[in-house]
């Protein structure tokens, strides 16, 4: 399992990679966390429910990290763990971080929960690729939709 941010144009993308769908959403969480600030300054204090539903992989990727941004903006909270389940088109996930202190948590941007809509001078306005790691040594990765 592993994350990284791509250049998309104005914007800064994140890919979460996993051997698993739940597991490469939880790694672009951490990954868009990165966006924000370092998520090893983040201590897992306090685990905070998520739950979304999306008729698709793709927008369902898109709520959770709206629905994670949502928290961070409403609650004031930054985030460094993260664990989904997802089932058909529901996820039911949790977010472990704390309250946003800037002198241990110096922000590149501050969130808003409209970060994930398309915007050149908005840089959350990522495209996101969740990548399930096959094990193949021909095509070890490969993109779900």
């Amino acid at each position: 399992m592993y994350w990284e941010h791509f250049d998309h144009g104005a914007d800064i993308g994140v890919r979460g990679y996993g051997v698993s769908p739940d597991e490469a959403f939880a790694q672009a969480a951490l990954a868009m966390t990165a966006v924000v600030t370092d998520p090893a300054t983040v201590k897992p204090a306090v685990a905070v429910a998520i739950t979304c539903e999306a008729p698709d992989l793709e927008l369902l990727l898109v709520d959770w990290l709206n629905a994670l941004i949502f928290e961070m903006a409403t609650r004031k909270m930054l985030f460094a763990c993260f664990a989904a389940r997802i089932e058909g088109v529901a996820l039911r996930g949790e977010a472990w971080g704390e309250t946003m202190d800037r002198a241990r948590h110096p922000l590149a941007v501050l969130p808003s929960p409209d970060s994930l809509e398309e915007s050149a001078s908005n840089p959350l306005a990522v495209l996101l690729e969740p990548v399930v790691l096959e094990k193949s040594a021909s095509n070890p990765l490969a993109v779900f939709s």
